[in-house]
């Protein structure tokens, strides 16, 4: 096997997400973790290669072997991953898909992988559509692997919240073995014993952090010591203000709770006066739609003075068309838009658990007399 491993760009045919091959249970065989994983797929690629030579450059996430060693079938497969990073013969980081993402666009090298890599598009645009460089290996009779061409697809914005947000979990130790999110911990509200510590306060400041499980025990990142477990952590949904397209605030809202949302909605409403530009309030309205909040399902009303549009989330075949918003209460799902006026866009996020506090955004300066003026047209 370590005849076919190299970390020479110039050898190397293949990049290989190593912890996401050893931990594919659909090939080869049970148990959690395997490296004859890896042997099938070395002569998967030797046979696509038509070269018995073939390198591989593998990568690796940190936690594959040291977070993991009683998942592996095989005691010496542990050996044999210590004994390739002692020889330089494989990248182990704290997180591999970066790096293999980086190595993939500069070298042109293909990735053997199975991850979509979802959390990765906004920093990888390139991943949008990509048809060229990923395999996944599937299995194929007689025990045996082969490589298919992955088609990436075109992820939507509530997709790739969705999977941001799985691998911030995933590093705070936030996923269980079925890679869910551990609502005993996320579902929660904590507190740091040290009375100094604001960091998962949801009474005071704009966010509060999610706890991070070391060794099972969810412990506060400043201090060390374990969080104290509040109650409940209340039911939350946020939303995105886009201007052309452009990413410019977020607002979380409380589960049960009602809210206008306008250029200047009144007391207890989400203005956004002074976050739209000049040049697009024109047919902004006071209060445009009013959001309702109930069991994590949000509906949204029309209350606007000229309208306003809404289209469906996102699928592979991209947005679906704008259409009027009625006066009827409506549905507001994951990944749905609503057009306010040309340029600026609500949308609803794919987050499950932000970390910003649902009242912070009411904790803005108060509006100039100049902002709750009559809707107008040019």
């Amino acid at each position: 096997m370590e005849e076919h491993l190299t970390t020479d760009f110039e050898t190397a045919c293949f990049l290989v997400d190593l912890s996401n091959v050893v931990r594919h249970r659909a090939l080869g065989g049970p148990g959690a973790r395997s490296l004859h994983r890896l042997r099938l797929v070395l002569d998967a690629a030797k046979e696509l290669a038509r070269d018995p030579d073939v390198k591989l450059y593998l990568v690796a996430d940190a936690s594959l072997r040291d977070g993991g060693r009683r998942e592996f079938t095989d005691p010496d497969d542990v050996r044999r991953l210590g004994r390739w990073a002692s020889l330089g013969l494989m990248e182990e980081l704290p997180d591999a898909d970066d790096r293999l993402l980086e190595l993939c666009e500069y070298t042109g090298i293909p990735v053997i992988t199975g991850d979509r890599f979802r959390g990765h598009r906004d920093t990888h645009s390139w991943l949008q559509g990509n048809t060229d460089d990923f395999l996944e290996p599937v299995p194929a009779p007689g025990g045996t692997v082969r490589l298919v061409p992955v088609d990436l697809e075109v992820a939507g914005a509530p997709a790739i919240s969705r999977k941001m947000e799985d691998d911030v979990l995933k590093k705070m130790g936030l996923l269980d073995t079925g890679r869910s999110p551990r609502l005993d911990v996320v579902g929660r509200d904590w507190r740091c014993v040290d009375d100094r510590c604001t960091l998962y306060d949801t009474r005071r400041g704009t966010a509060a952090l999610l706890p991070r499980v070391i060794k099972g025990v969810p412990r506060c990142q400043a201090h060390g010591g374990r969080l104290v477990d509040v109650g409940p952590r209340t039911l939350t949904v946020q939303l995105k203000l886009l201007v052309d397209g452009v990413l410019t605030a977020r607002f979380t809202l409380e589960d049960g709770s009602t809210v206008k949302v306008g250029r200047a909605p009144g007391e207890g409403g989400l203005s956004l006066h002074g976050l739209v530009p000049e040049r697009h309030t024109a047919g902004l309205s006071r209060t445009h739609v009013e959001l309702r909040v109930t069991g994590g399902i949000v509906h949204v009303r029309d209350r606007s003075t000229y309208g306003t549009r809404w289209r469906s989330a996102a699928g592979k075949a991209g947005p679906g068309p704008w259409r009027r918003l009625g006066d009827d209460e409506r549905q507001y799902r994951g990944g749905d838009e609503l057009q306010l006026v040309d340029g600026v866009v609500l949308a609803r996020s794919g987050r499950r658990f932000p970390t910003e506090l649902a009242r912070s955004w009411q904790s803005r300066p108060p509006l100039p007399p100049e902002a709750a003026g009559d809707t107008r047209l040019r």
